[in-house]
């Protein structure tokens, strides 16, 4: 069976042993990557009310080689009841379970599952996944439209709003109505509106509750709940002991890039996509311990990105949508930082520089070169 998406490979050799846990976004291709490892599976999704019956009733098919458990983490007492499954069943088929929500969150309490799965988050399409398609697609096309399947294949303005405003209101309509006791619906659905506009600068948990007329704290909380539905999620500062950086400040980014109006910062939040879906994947995959940062000192000097490995800095990235010089505070950085590779990524076709010094390289040929999986 030909594989759609780059984690097809990693899964069918870890559910040798485990069931694996997919994560990730509403409409991002989780189902459809599960179905993709076999034509022999059975499909229960707890959405579906005939489908979560069975499920309460025991009643499943135990004659397939894989189970695929959709929106199982809705159910209160899912750990448990994956857990009896893969005990009793483990040698006839195996488990996928899959989510729109952070399993990793929601799986606190119960029984414990540790040492019986596998957990893996399912990005949206990168440059480096886009031979995947059947429809050839451009970094453009990319930019544009976003890495979600159903936009990117269509290609239409009028559709792609369409959906933006589906999606937001299944997530908050469906996932935050059935995993919190939230009653502020509406007022969440307009945070996650006012979010995309945030792309790029240091979030401020105090305008925005100015915006909503709540408190600050409220809206940290609400926002951390958009970020365990993989709505939007944030990166930290990198701090290192030579210079002033700025340690309590965020940056906010989307799952969906397409939301952000601007394209300076939907470039930028393309670039942290891809940087931290090749986090996630040696994180999930090899067991690395990776973090995606940012770097600014008090001065407002700025790194957009730093890619730090089992504490250790490894990279870091600056955004420009154009073919522009070497941004200073890359030289300035480099002399004050132990980050040894530094690169300017945009979107034309120069290529100058090295980058131990600094490197301004065209996007694709930096994903091409530097984020490599295997």
């Amino acid at each position: 069976m030909k594989h759609i998406r780059q984690l097809s490979n990693v899964i069918i050799e870890d559910l040798e042993k485990k069931m694996i846990f997919i994560g990730g976004p509403r409409q991002v291709g989780k189902t459809t990557l599960a179905k993709s490892l076999t034509t022999n599976e059975a499909y229960l999704n707890w959405d579906f009310s005939n489908d979560r019956q069975k499920i309460l009733k025991n009643e499943i098919p135990t004659h397939y080689k894989i189970l695929v458990l959709d929106e199982i983490h809705k159910y209160k007492n899912w750990r448990s009841l994956v857990k009896g499954y893969f005990d009793k069943y483990h040698d006839k088929f195996k488990i996928v379970v899959t989510g729109s929500a952070r399993l990793d969150h929601f799986r606190k309490g119960g029984d414990s599952l540790m040492g019986r799965y596998h957990y893996y988050r399912l990005h949206p399409f990168t440059l480096s996944e886009l031979s995947f398609l059947k429809e050839k697609r451009t970094i453009i096309d990319l930019l544009n439209f976003g890495g979600f399947p159903e936009p990117l294949l269509e290609l239409s303005q009028r559709k792609l709003k369409r959906w933006h405003n589906e999606r937001i209101y299944r997530v908050i309509n469906d996932d935050v109505r059935d995993l919190t006791n939230i009653k502020e619906i509406s007022q969440i659905e307009l945070l996650a509106t006012i979010l995309p506009s945030k792309v790029g600068s240091p979030l401020s948990f105090k305008s925005i509750a100015e915006d909503l007329q709540v408190a600050p704290r409220t809206v940290e909380s609400w926002i951390g709940i958009l970020d365990n539905l993989y709505y939007s999620y944030r990166i930290a500062p990198y701090g290192p002991p030579k210079i002033r950086a700025v340690k309590k400040e965020n940056k906010l980014y989307m799952w969906d890039w397409s939301s952000v109006e601007e394209i300076g910062p939907r470039f930028e939040n393309m670039v942290a996509s891809h940087l931290l879906k090749y986090c996630h994947y040696l994180e999930d995959y090899h067991g690395e311990k990776m973090e995606l940062r940012f770097l600014r000192d008090t001065d407002k000097r700025e790194i957009d990105f730093v890619v730090i490995k089992n504490k250790k800095p490894i990279f870091a990235v600056e955004c420009k949508t154009g073919e522009k010089e070497l941004s200073p505070w890359i030289n300035y950085f480099r002399l004050r930082t132990p980050i040894p590779l530094f690169f300017q990524v945009h979107l034309g076709t120069k290529d100058f520089g090295v980058a131990e010094t600094g490197r301004a390289m065209p996007f694709e040929k930096f994903v091409t070169d530097y984020l490599k999986v295997d």
